[in-house]
């Protein structure tokens, strides 16, 4: 049976991400939404994230100083929403793996906007049987890597564990993460998949970047070359920028600090992200929709750019 085509899979009613096209041809980069938060254990809302970001997108520059690239010169396609089942979260994780599946047949690179974090499990699952040395860096306060959470396996609250059973090569750095239970720190920590040392130096948007680039350069360099995905939990900015969260956790990180990653990544082979868990509606000024937005814009250019990520 023939793959699905990425414009089967996906509804296109609704805004569009600055400088995108629908049309796949020539693309470097497929990105597309996934409006769910059936999982959601605090505050909801995440359903409205990718509709929100694209809404805001209009209001920044194309152009990112810090990378000296512009979206104007990338071809990109906004593929829309993945039409999801309403309800539990598994169907919608096995739709999300066929969408992505889809989008990497289609010859891009995915970058997929939530919703919930539970739904990168599929994404993941979809590059690692393309790339199966892929390596995973996460973003975000909390460290997800229960195995259950209310009843479910497929809670926000497990995405790593998730993410885990389907990465075959094991790699996961977890960057600065400064909210879980005794026993994910503990494993955390046994791992040696903690970057930066919750509590200590580098403890949220106290830490000078610079002082990140350091702790980011020394656990990201090994992985130099690997193709890699990137998982964003808006969450680990802190709440002063990032109101519109579901499970806001104080001590977190600014502008600057993702910036600090976003050098070290321009080393990587970037063949994957996703941008997750903004709810709009938490932040009525629309900030938090302009930082994520933001983040999506540095996403786009490092997986479209020609060079140690450029496209294969």
């Amino acid at each position: 049976m023939s793959e699905p085509s990425p414009i089967e899979l996906f509804a296109t009613e609704g805004a569009i991400f600055m400088a995108a096209r629908r049309d796949l041809a020539g693309c470097r980069v497929g990105m597309f939404g996934v409006p769910y938060d059936g999982t959601t254990s605090f505050r909801p809302g995440t359903r409205f994230g990718p509709a929100a970001i694209r809404e805001v997108s209009s209001g920044l520059e194309t152009y990112d100083p810090q990378l000296d690239l512009d979206l104007e010169d990338l071809a990109f396609a906004d593929l829309g929403a993945v039409d999801i089942p309403f309800g539990a979260p598994e169907p919608v994780v096995a739709a999300v793996r066929l969408a992505t599946e889809a989008v990497l047949a289609s010859g891009l690179r995915p970058l997929m906007l939530g919703g919930e974090h539970s739904i990168s499990s599929g994404a993941v699952a979809a590059v690692a049987s393309r790339h199966p040395e892929l390596v995973m860096v996460q973003l975000d306060a909390h460290a997800d890597l229960r195995d259950s959470w209310l009843g479910t396996r497929h809670s926000h609250a497990c995405a790593m564990r998730r993410c885990l059973e389907v990465l075959p090569s094991g790699v996961l750095r977890q960057i600065a993460i400064r909210s879980g239970t005794r026993e994910e720190f503990s494993e955390l920590r046994r791992t040696g998949r903690l970057v930066g040392n919750a509590g200590g130096h580098a403890g949220g948007c106290g830490l000078a970047p610079e002082l990140l680039q350091a702790d980011l350069t020394a656990a990201l360099q090994p992985l130099r070359g690997l193709p890699l995905y990137l998982t964003v939990d808006l969450d680990w900015f802190d709440p002063a920028v990032m109101a519109g969260t579901g499970t806001p956790e104080p001590g977190g990180f600014l502008w600057g600090h993702f910036a600090a990653l976003v050098e070290e990544l321009r080393h990587h082979n970037l063949v994957a992200a996703d941008v997750v868990e903004l709810a709009p509606t938490l932040d009525p000024s629309g900030c938090s929709s302009v930082l994520a937005a933001k983040v999506t814009r540095s996403l786009l250019l490092l997986l479209g750019r020609e060079g140690p990520g450029g496209c294969q």
